[in-house]
């Protein structure tokens, strides 16, 4: 019976120092991840044209976003590119469309 219960402190101690690591492992991975980006501009199907501009926040930026600086989303914008409706990437530059 003694042994039994060796055992499985054994495992429970086994499984605590591999929840710590993979928590460890975790909080190592989200530390060195990059900030999200500021502005995003979406790309069309042939990625040529510019579909919208998002706010780095935006819920729906679509697979072919991708990261741009505060003066690229304003240039875009004043090239006449569409802002997104959901996120009002134009509102947050203050330029008016």
């Amino acid at each position: 019976m003694e042994r039994v219960q060796e055992r499985d402190l054994a495992r429970t101690r086994r499984w605590i120092a591999d929840e710590e690591r993979r928590e460890a492992e975790r909080r190592v991975g989200e530390a060195r991840r990059p900030p999200a980006p500021e502005w995003l501009i979406e790309r069309g199907l042939d990625r040529n044209n510019t579909v919208a501009v998002h706010t780095g926040e935006c819920w729906d930026p679509g697979k072919r976003a991708k990261p741009a600086t505060r003066a690229q989303a304003i240039e875009a914008l004043r090239h006449q590119v569409p802002a997104c409706s959901k996120c009002r990437p134009d509102t947050a530059l203050g330029i008016e469309v």
